[in-house]
């Protein structure tokens, strides 16, 4: 009679994958319908940035780093998918320390959020299109073999350093690019290394952070033909779109630094760059 229970069970848990364990819970529960590996309840905990109160970095708090600052950006601007909470904190550590992979679909929608927010507010700046259908769409974004009016052309992670990479067994940065890559068909290009180790961030000041980052990047020796080529077989008549890609937004002075570098390898190739920056969260 156990046996029997046990097997109508499992046949039950068959049928029904929406009472599944959650990913970030571990408890069985009705699955979120724009992320399969969530129950409900988690899904509904997750901080998105809907409006930006900050239109250069998208923090969606006062924003004092931009306010005070005069020194010219080499980002257009950041948009970030999430406000990073004790939640969010948990979920990234779960995935960036503690390895758990079946983290990375989720941050990959969540990050395709964040993509959608700037597609639209750079579209918008376009000059007038033929009317079309709203993109504000639920997640996760449908998408049409279209071509959108506003794209980016290549997506650049955010190197780690060889003892980072090392001790995690991956870089959490090109893990999410490459899962916006596959969502938004847009090729996701490693142009950077890191050239020397600058420790733990999220234990500096703002300006040790801001030092640390100065000469921290540098192109990949290996792929500036590639990207030269690249470059010169696009056929682009405008600027190239560059989107750095990183797990979190804290004061700007990684992506800023990366963004530096990848400019002034575009330009040595005779093509001037928009470059844009997107996180998963925001601190």
């Amino acid at each position: 009679m156990t046996k029997l229970i046990e097997f109508s069970h499992s046949f039950l848990s068959l049928l029904s994958p929406s009472l599944s364990e959650c990913l970030a819970c571990g408890q069985r529960g009705r699955r979120s319908a724009w992320f399969p590996s969530l129950c409900v309840k988690c899904a509904a905990l997750i901080p998105w940035i809907s409006s930006p109160r900050c239109h250069k970095c998208g923090r969606h708090v006062g924003c004092p780093d931009c306010t005070r600052s005069s020194e010219p950006s080499p980002i257009i601007c950041n948009r970030s998918a999430v406000a990073y909470n004790s939640v969010m904190r948990e979920w990234l550590g779960q995935y960036k320390y503690r390895g758990n992979e079946r983290y990375a679909p989720v941050l990959g929608i969540m990050l395709e959020r964040a993509y959608q927010m700037l597609s639209d507010e750079q579209e918008s700046t376009l000059p007038a299109q033929p009317k079309r259908r709203s993109s504000a769409l639920p997640l996760p974004y449908r998408r049409s073999n279209a071509v959108p009016p506003w794209q980016a052309d290549i997506l650049v992670p955010v190197p780690v350093s060889e003892s980072r990479f090392m001790e995690r067994g991956f870089n959490q940065a090109e893990r999410i690019a490459d899962e916006l890559s596959r969502r938004r068909a847009i090729p996701v290009m490693p142009l950077l290394i890191r050239t020397h180790h600058t420790g733990k961030q999220s234990f500096k000041s703002r300006a040790e952070r801001l030092s640390d980052m100065k000469h921290a990047f540098a192109p990949d020796p290996s792929l500036q033909d590639n990207y030269s080529e690249w470059l010169h077989s696009s056929g682009l008549a405008r600027p190239v779109r560059i989107i750095i890609v990183d797990d979190i937004y804290t004061t700007g002075s990684t992506i800023r630094a990366c963004a530096e570098s990848v400019r002034m390898m575009t330009e040595a190739c005779g093509y001037p760059a928009d470059i844009y920056s997107l996180t998963w969260a925001r601190s």
